[in-house]
């Protein structure tokens, strides 16, 4: 079985943390050898050290940025960091830190990886997905820029662009990082989920989806995206269209 690297951007994710590592100790089959790297982007609670300490048997490395840098430039960080180790089978895997993201899913993840697929999405708009206590405007920005995606790049097997908990191939990034190089991630808001989806896909990534029942009622404190601004980019990302397509 490849083994698989979880990379967690966290930004101020102290108490949600600890229930998510011990989800993922319980939750993520041991042949999968589940190792942790949280990425702390300038926190300004406890973050780093509560990772540390709540890592229990789990392999958990934590990178601390110096400031806030955005979920763009967290993600760089992780990925860099998980394909330094990574076989070219081995599975990288994306999720949010603040406890909404199931780790059971990463079985369905590692099934659709070994079954082809270069990218696995969970998807709220897959069969069997779906969304408790996510707010009503986020629930319409969530949707709205899916549909708008779509429109603009038709990402063959993607429903769900927004979301942030995928699996990656470590060789579709390998190679994605060798085409791209500094490129690959642009963005440093959340729209650079959807960038990294559309230019993987440009590189014939073939993308899988497994579905998700995202548990927003789990999720201490409010949510750190910008409805208006994140619009704004994402109206930008499609602008950018043929830059990207490059």
């Amino acid at each position: 079985m490849p083994s698989t690297t979880v990379v967690l951007p966290a930004y101020n994710e102290s108490v949600a943390l600890p229930r998510l590592l011990a989800a993922i100790a319980a939750d993520v089959p041991r042949e999968l050898s589940p190792r942790v790297i949280v990425v702390d982007d300038g926190s300004t609670d406890n973050t780093a050290a509560v990772a540390e300490v709540s890592a229990g048997d789990l392999s958990v490395d934590v990178i601390v940025h110096d400031r806030n840098r955005g979920l763009g430039v967290a993600l760089r960080t992780g990925l860099a960091a998980a394909m330094k180790r990574a076989g070219d089978d081995d599975i990288i895997v994306v999720m949010d830190a603040d406890n909404t993201h199931p780790p059971a899913v990463i079985a369905d993840f590692a099934t659709a990886i070994a079954g082809g697929a270069g990218v696995a999405i969970a998807s709220r708009y897959a069969p069997g997905g779906g969304e408790v206590g996510l707010p009503w405007h986020r629930r319409l920005l969530s949707r709205g820029a899916s549909l708008l995606l779509w429109a603009a790049f038709r990402v063959p097997g993607a429903r769900d662009y927004t979301c942030g908990y995928r699996a990656y191939r470590a060789s579709m990034l390998r190679r994605a990082m060798s085409v791209y190089g500094d490129r690959l991630i642009e963005e440093a808001g959340f729209v650079c989920m959807a960038e990294l989806l559309i230019k993987l896909s440009h590189l014939g990534a073939r993308i899988a989806e497994v579905p998700l029942v995202l548990r927003y009622d789990l999720k201490p404190g409010r949510s750190k995206a910008k409805i208006v601004p994140t619009i704004a980019h994402y109206l930008l990302l499609v602008a950018r269209s043929r830059r990207v397509a490059r």
